[in-house]
């Protein structure tokens, strides 16, 4: 989900938990928003081709598991919701059997005091996804980044800090990735909104205060992340390189949750050290790659970058050559107030190009809402039906690849 720090929440066991994906709280980077465009990035030659793992084909060309959907059933696809409380409302399983919903994010407040019932109610998510037309994994999503940025109870205790002044740093990140799978496997989840690639710049700052950053040095923080990383994925939890473009550079409160952020990074500096570790990420075969919401001029002017094509496609794409899924940070974050609704954020985000939206208010309506604005644009012709289904294909491949 995110920099986006949320509310801190605290879970029994003495463990602090947070409610964030892009920030220590709730899933969301921070920018000032405006109508996704795609104007164009400053030119530099694409880099040379990384070794990003390409979904496997098979011998025979296979029908897009999308062929002939309809509007509404696409858009769900797309959609990843959150809801309050312990139980899951009817109208969220409703909408699972009805194959309209892509994944589900968990948050503190869904586990409670007793871990059994989060059980439960992933046992209940799960029933109602095999009773869909179509019956695939959902994308069942949390927070367990290490340290003060975990959802749930159980490891990793060490947060990104620590495992990068450990004594052996790359072993730290290699059990803080196995950790991190089992505790999400042992509650019934299979994707990890882990982990945090932002290079921080000085002690203190925003990506240090909650310790979620590895280094100050980016070739640092590309190992570790990509160590972290293949030992969670090979787990069977995939994992999600966070906050692209990079949130490393924002001073401490520049919370994208809370208000409109804008990084002015140099374009070489961007590309050098914040880009520069997801390099390793996707070399590493990285699932998914979380989208901030600040603004990056050198790259954009006044777009936050999970509403920029130019950063969607021309960097991370094309430039990185990643080829995986994408998936926004909190799509009610702040941030995009400039924005409008959460229609006009859908709408937006859908016209960037990123793959998976996250409605994490804990609301259903929220993500019935963004839904209902893709379907109804579909619909019009107002989004690309070929490049919308494209998205939802990647998002599918990846559910059928998980538990």
């Amino acid at each position: 989900m995110s920099l986006s720090l949320r509310s801190v929440g605290l879970l029994a066991l003495g463990l602090t938990l947070l409610t964030a994906c892009g920030s220590p709280g709730t899933g969301g980077s921070s920018p000032s928003p405006a109508p996704a465009t795609t104007d164009a990035a400053p030119t530099e030659s694409p880099l040379p081709a990384s070794p990003s793992p390409s979904p496997t084909t098979s011998p025979e060309p296979t029908p897009s598991p999308t062929a002939g959907a309809n509007s509404a059933d696409l858009a769900g696809q797309r959609i990843v919701y959150s809801y309050p409380g312990t139980t899951p409302p009817a109208a969220l399983l409703q909408r699972i059997r009805e194959g309209r919903v892509a994944g589900v994010i968990f948050f503190a407040e869904n586990v409670g005091s007793d871990p059994s019932v989060l059980r439960t109610a992933v046992n209940q998510l799960r029933q109602a996804e095999q009773q869909s037309p179509h019956p695939r994994p959902l994308l069942l999503m949390t927070d367990q980044e290490g340290g003060l940025v975990r959802r749930l109870p159980g490891g990793p205790a060490q947060s990104a800090k620590d495992v990068g002044r450990a004594a052996d740093p790359t072993a730290a990140a290699t059990a803080t990735g196995n950790q991190a799978a089992a505790t999400l496997a042992g509650f019934g989840l299979n994707l990890n909104l882990a982990p945090v690639l932002d290079v921080y710049r000085t002690p203190g700052d925003f990506a240090d205060s909650a310790q979620r950053s590895y280094s100050t040095d980016p070739a640092v923080v590309g190992k570790l992340g990509s160590a972290f990383i293949k030992a969670q994925q090979g787990a069977g939890v995939a994992a999600t390189a966070k906050h692209f473009p990079g949130l490393g550079s924002a001073p401490a409160g520049a919370n994208t949750d809370e208000e409109p952020v804008t990084l002015t990074v140099p374009l070489n500096q961007l590309r050098s050290v914040d880009e520069r570790p997801y390099q390793d990420a996707v070399a590493a075969g990285v699932e998914l790659v979380m989208l901030a919401w600040a603004i990056y001029p050198a790259l954009d002017p006044g777009t936050p970058a999970g509403l920029s094509g130019t950063v969607v496609h021309d960097e991370l794409r094309t430039r990185l050559n990643y080829q995986g899924v994408t998936v926004t940070d909190a799509l009610e974050a702040k941030a995009l107030d400039p924005v409008g609704g959460t229609d006009k954020r859908a709408l937006a985000v859908a016209r960037a190009g990123v793959d998976l939206i996250l409605c994490s208010a804990r609301d259903v309506g929220q993500g019935d809402q963004a839904a209902a604005a893709l379907a109804g644009a579909l619909d019009s012709g107002d989004l690309d039906r070929d490049e919308f289904t494209a998205s939802a294909d990647r998002v599918d491949a990846l559910r059928d690849s998980l538990k």
